[in-house]
Formats: structure tokens, C-alpha cells, sequence
């Protein structure tokens, strides 16, 4: 077998691969890439701020995290179909509006489950918001009282 002759193929291939010039050339290729976007998507996101701002958007709805489960207060009213007058007169609003949707979505009647979160969500944010104002409430009630 020592003698034995393979042709003409094995005299084409190397015995071995080069690895590290191919990893040398897809890691000059990669990284000015990543530079690029870590330099780029930060000042995106501050344009895009600073176009919302200008646009009359509540800096706080604005600043939201992107990932985040938190909604804006203006889109919680949406989902909810509520005003904030409604909200702010009828505690017991927030509660039955969230009901009414919320079965309405129910996923095992065929309904989605992404909305079901979004109405989950709204009423999260609302009820915290309604929680404030009567701490609020209560506080500057008290402080009158003290005076």
C-alpha cells in the first residue's frame, strides 16, 4: 500500500487545512461591522428621541425601555378604550374594562394571546397610576389635615 499511487487528486489537496488565514480574514470583516452598529443604533435611538420629542411625545413614553413589558400611559387608555377622565372618575372603570376584554381574548375560546397580554399590561400600568393618585390623595389630605 506504501507504493500505491491515488492520481492526480491527491497531489491537489494540501494534507492540511490552514485554518487561522480564514478566521483572520472573517474577523477583519466582522469587526468594522460591529464598530459600525455600535456607533450607529445609539445614535439612532437619541435621533429618534429627539424627532419624538419634537413631535410633542411625553419624553416619559418616549424613554420606555424597547425590550421592556411596560407601555405607555396613552397606549394602556387605547387598549382599554378608556379616556383619562374616565380613569380618573371611575376607579372601578379600569377593572371592568380590563375584564371585558380580557375574556374576550381568552385563548381558549380562540382568541390571542398577544392581546390578552397587551390588555393584561394596560391594566397593570392603570391600576398602578390609580394607586399614585389616591397615595397621593391621601398624603395631601392628611397634610391638611395637620395644618
Amino acid at each position: 500500500m506504501a507504493g500505491r499511487h491515488l492520481g492526480a487528486f491527491s497531489r491537489t489537496l494540501p494534507a492540511k487545512m490552514a485554518v487561522g488565514p480564514f478566521a483572520r480574514l472573517i474577523a477583519q470583516a466582522i469587526i468594522p461591522v460591529v464598530a459600525v452598529l455600535a456607533r450607529a443604533i445609539p445614535a439612532a435611538y437619541g435621533q429618534a428621541l429627539n424627532n419624538a420629542k419634537k413631535a410633542g411625545v411625553d419624553a416619559s413614553e418616549a424613554a420606555a425601555p424597547v425590550f421592556g413589558k411596560t407601555i405607555s400611559r396613552s397606549e394602556a387608555l387605547m387598549v382599554l378604550n378608556l379616556t383619562e377622565d374616565e380613569v380618573k372618575a371611575d376607579p372601578k372603570a379600569v377593572q371592568k374594562q380590563f375584564e371585558k376584554y380580557f375574556e374576550a381574548n381568552d385563548v381558549s375560546k380562540g382568541g390571542s394571546f398577544y392581546l390578552q397580554s397587551k390588555i393584561y399590561r394596560a391594566n397593570e400600568l392603570l391600576q398602578e397610576f390609580q394607586a399614585e393618585k389616591q397615595k397621593e390623595a391621601s398624603s395631601t389630605t392628611a397634610g391638611d389635615k395637620k395644618q
